[in-house]
């Protein structure tokens, strides 16, 4: 079920979002990347300014979660995990789509690495289009994908 995420769920999406984005750094050979290092503060920084889901299994825990907020007329989605063992269950597709749902009408952005290409294959699959590459380091590149 997916629903908004109340200000006490911000601790156990933290603590998710350490354990999902380990996959991600796995990719890099790099366990300081960004989402392993922000703090309950910085999440509920990112709450107060948009909309934070969750989805709740059976048993009352959180399995996912997608940020988003939306800024002249484009909604900038980002942080969206599931629990590694729930993964290739539709979830991710559930909560994007439920996000878009909740700003109609926009223009939606996210972006992710160039070697995630699972994530980069989800968002085409949902009518994203890759507008844009980026290099953060040697190592890192973003691209970044639009939906209108």
């Amino acid at each position: 079920m997916i629903e908004k995420a109340q200000k006490e769920d911000l601790k156990e999406i933290l603590e998710l979002q350490y354990l999902a984005y380990q996959s991600e750094a796995k990719l890099f050979g790099d366990m300081d990347i960004p989402p392993l290092k922000q703090t309950i503060e910085e999440v509920g920084e990112e709450f107060a300014k948009g909309t934070v889901l969750k989805v709740v299994d059976n048993s009352g825990d959180i399995i996912g979660s997608v940020r988003a907020y939306e800024e002249n007329g484009t909604v900038y989605i980002g942080k969206l995990m599931v629990h590694p063992k729930m993964q290739k269950q539709g979830i991710g597709t559930q909560l994007l789509l439920a996000m878009e749902n909740e700003f109609p009408n926009c223009r939606y952005e996210l972006f992710t690495s160039t070697k995630s290409i699972s994530n980069i294959r989800l968002y085409e699959r949902l009518g994203y289009k890759i507008f844009k590459e980026e290099a953060v380091s040697e190592e890192l590149q973003f691209v970044y994908l639009e939906k209108c």
